[in-house]
């Protein structure tokens, strides 16, 4: 009979499982957000996935449960008391990592199978390409997930390839899809990569084994660097999935997503929003250089100075082991225009209407909660990728102006001061400008999240493609 309980047990008993994808960070807060918001999106439309991160890292940083039900599993990365610090440098950690993360990495999906979850899929970090191997000694699907921009990626693997030689010779680099770049617009690992020799071969080796890949991801949404994504699709099936921000920022569709979820560093919640609802609308310039830059004592000075001397309030994230930097009695003697905090929601200060300017540092993931909240920035690029992020903000998306450093390489405070001015209080034609592409972006990127956006439709076609395999895993 039909709709009988006998015949709905039996429709019950022969529904396919749910895929289940493991989501695979390297240890760090800016790719640890993009990647565990991914994950979120894939738990949003019917499949399990679960985060991957250290010993350590799992047991020194501040989850908020309320924001996300991933489930959480851990591997070794030969440093469980100490994690990086306990290495003591790049070259240690990065060594044991890559000699004990595979075998623990290994286990654990062996031990979920064991226990009845079989793994379907791994979504692992371009940093840590030795999962790659992992999931082809088991069989399961691979997708690589870059935590850079496009044009950074490909400037990494034009190096990787040999086509790109360091030390450069001559003043510029042209590569395909990008606008011809100066060799100090290029990732510092690549530019100077003397200075960097532990890390150049990390970002370097992400392409060692690429081609291996079920799936290239990329964390922006294709409008942003179109011309490079279609270069790129020629090799790889790219798929662009951002901008991967809590979807109350963006789209909206997944309840009570407003916070990433995993902290590194506590914020101070209560402290900057109440400080900035009593400011004008875009009054204010947010300063913050991210979870791992150092700024010099020279330079911070600089920064306190323009701060200081201009008519504009600012909020500086400071972080605790940064504080001494300071000049002597800077906090107190700006109190009544500035507040600095070691840490703060970022995502809640950039969408509050008081925020007139970004003063960022480029990190990849402040560029695009930026852009994706359609907030100007005043871009002081220090390392990594974060030249190339800051030659793209300015010339190419157009959404802010570059800082530029003297001959020592120091942004002085004149230059701050005249680009604040540019940028909050003297409003010319080129800032209306600027505030115009900034509201373009905004829209565009939402739209890209947005049910049947660009990069929705990129993550419900992964998706399909895991239910298939499940299918027929039950018919088998």
């Amino acid at each position: 009979m039909k709709g009988s309980p006998s015949n709905l047990i039996m429709r019950e008993e022969s529904k396919p499982r749910k895929p289940h994808v493991l989501i695979l960070p390297y240890p760090g807060q800016g790719h640890i957000n993009p990647m565990l918001q991914f994950a979120k999106r894939l738990l949003s439309k019917g499949v399990k996935a679960d985060l991957v991160t250290t010993v350590f890292l799992a047991n020194s940083s501040f989850s908020d449960s309320s924001s996300t039900s991933i489930d959480l599993h851990t591997i070794s990365d030969g440093f469980d008391q100490g994690g990086y610090t306990q290495a003591g440098s790049p070259d240690t950690y990065l060594l044991t990592f890559w000699s004990v993360g595979p075998k623990s990495l290994a286990a654990l999906i062996k031990k979920l199978g064991e226990t009845g979850h079989p793994v379907d899929a791994l979504v692992y970090d371009g940093f840590l390409p030795w999962a790659l191997d992992v999931a082809k000694q088991f069989g399961i699907r691979s997708a690589v997930f870059f935590t850079q921009s496009c044009a950074v990626s490909s400037v990494y693997y034009h190096v990787c390839k040999g086509h790109l030689q360091p030390p450069l010779q001559g003043p510029r680099v042209s590569l395909p899809g990008m606008p011809p770049l100066q060799v100090s617009e290029l990732p510092s690992c690549v530019a100077v990569p003397e200075s960097y020799p532990a890390w150049f071969d990390v970002v370097v080796n992400q392409f060692s084994n690429v081609d291996g890949a079920d799936c290239v991801f990329f964390n922006i949404f294709y409008e942003l660097e179109k011309e490079v994504v279609d270069w790129m699709s020629k090799f790889w099936n790219v798929m662009t999935v951002g901008p991967t921000i809590p979807s109350m920022y963006a789209d909206k569709r997944l309840q009570n997503d407003k916070d990433y979820g995993l902290n590194l560093f506590k914020p101070n919640f209560s402290a900057c929003m109440s400080w900035l609802s009593g400011k004008p609308k875009s009054s204010v310039v947010y300063a913050s250089f991210g979870s791992i830059s150092s700024l010099g004592s020279e330079q911070m000075a600089e920064i306190a100075s323009a701060l200081k001397a201009t008519d504009v309030c600012f909020l500086w994230v400071v972080r605790g082991t940064e504080k001494a930097k300071l000049p002597n009695h800077f906090i107190e003697e700006t109190s009544e225009k500035g507040l600095v905090v070691d840490w703060c929601p970022q995502l809640e200060v950039l969408s509050h209407e008081s925020i007139g300017c970004f003063l960022s540092h480029c990190g990849f993931n402040s560029v695009l909660e930026a852009l994706s909240l359609g907030v100007p920035m005043l871009a002081m690029p220090q390392w990594t990728d974060q030249s190339t992020n800051a030659k793209y903000i300015e010339d190419v998306w157009g959404i802010g102006i570059k800082a530029r450093p003297d001959e020592n390489g120091i942004v002085r405070s004149e230059t701050i001061e005249q680009c604040l001015k540019e940028l909050v209080t003297e409003v010319g034609e080129k800032s209306k400008e600027i505030r115009k592409n900034s509201i373009k972006w905004k829209d565009l990127a939402k739209s890209a999240v947005d049910e049947h956006g660009n990069s929705d439709k990129n993550i419900d076609e992964f998706i399909a493609k895991l239910q298939q395999n499940c299918r027929r895993e039950m018919k088998d």
